[in-house]
């Protein structure tokens, strides 16, 4: 369910006033007042950005954008990745659809389907991304939300032993494209993608530990008996998913999120088939994981 945090604050600059509330008490803020299809000048850039590092995940409402005015506003914040999947892709290179739609009976967009659990986007690869964005054209009645998660809070609240137990490691993070894109199966198929990055990792701009592991991707802590890491990453698994930890975002038409995958994880709620689902991603390249 939405929940709003404390007060709004506004914030002055040469651009129109714009305010930033926070969406709930753990994560999350709306930036008001911008009309993305107008130049952000370096000013509100800033703002943006430092509202960015303070609530990990910054919503806009109402915004009515153009696949080259959503690269403009994700180039602020560093360059795009090419999408690779190229039959997801209509226009721009670096813009994915999100879809449940069908053409000829294939999806137009990725993930089209359903729940999907926790994850950090791109955490199987050696270089994850920074950032990922999501811009809502089409969405269903009920369900599709997406549920974000505050990494900083989920280790700074850890047991004392625990935190010993994962100091220094890492964890195995493996993706299968094919049949457990949105669910964790137990086996991963041989040449999945995969790579392992620090099970606590430092943010670069804030200097805060984040937990970095993920319900859908993280498959084992190295240099750990199978039946401790389990145990260990089942405990962790639980721990971030907490509702403290949570805000749960209910999508309209004209939504842009865009979050911090350095220190959060996202989840999707299930939603009817019979609902068309359409959004447009772009992810932000980011640096190997310390």
């Amino acid at each position: 369910m939405e929940t709003t945090g404390s007060a709004a604050t506004p914030v002055r600059s040469p651009t129109p006033t714009l305010t930033v509330r926070p969406l709930s008490p753990a994560i999350g803020a709306e930036i008001i007042g911008v009309d993305l299809r107008d130049d952000i000048d370096d000013l509100l850039a800033q703002v943006m950005l430092d509202a960015w590092h303070q609530h990990l995940v910054i919503l806009l409402r109402d915004q009515k954008l153009s696949e080259d005015d959503q690269v403009r506003f994700a180039e602020r914040f560093g360059p795009p990745a090419k999408i690779h999947t190229q039959q997801f892709v209509r226009s721009h290179p670096a813009v994915m659809l999100i879809s449940n739609i069908r053409e000829d009976g294939k999806p137009i967009g990725a993930l089209p389907d359903g729940e999907m659990q926790f994850h950090t986007d791109q955490c199987h690869q050696k270089i994850p991304a920074k950032a990922s964005m999501l811009y809502a054209i089409e969405v269903p009645s009920v369900g599709g939300n997406t549920l974000f998660a505050n990494a900083y809070l989920a280790y700074e609240t850890l047991p004392a032993d625990i935190k010993r137990r994962i100091a220094g490691r890492k964890a195995l993070n493996a993706y299968d494209y094919d049949t457990a894109a949105t669910i964790r199966k137990s086996e991963v198929p041989p040449g999945a993608p995969c790579y392992a990055h620090p099970v606590v990792r430092t943010h670069p701009a804030t200097g805060r530990k984040a937990l970095y592991v993920n319900r859908l991707m993280t498959r084992r802590i190295e240099e750990l008996d199978p039946a401790e890491s389990e145990e260990l990453l089942t405990f962790l698994f639980n721990h971030q998913e907490q509702p403290r930890f949570i805000y749960e975002h209910l999508w309209r038409p004209g939504d842009i999120l865009m979050w911090d995958n350095r220190c959060t994880l996202h989840a999707r709620t299930d939603f009817s088939a019979g609902e068309r689902r359409l959004l447009r991603r772009i992810t932000i390249l980011g640096e190997k994981p310390v």
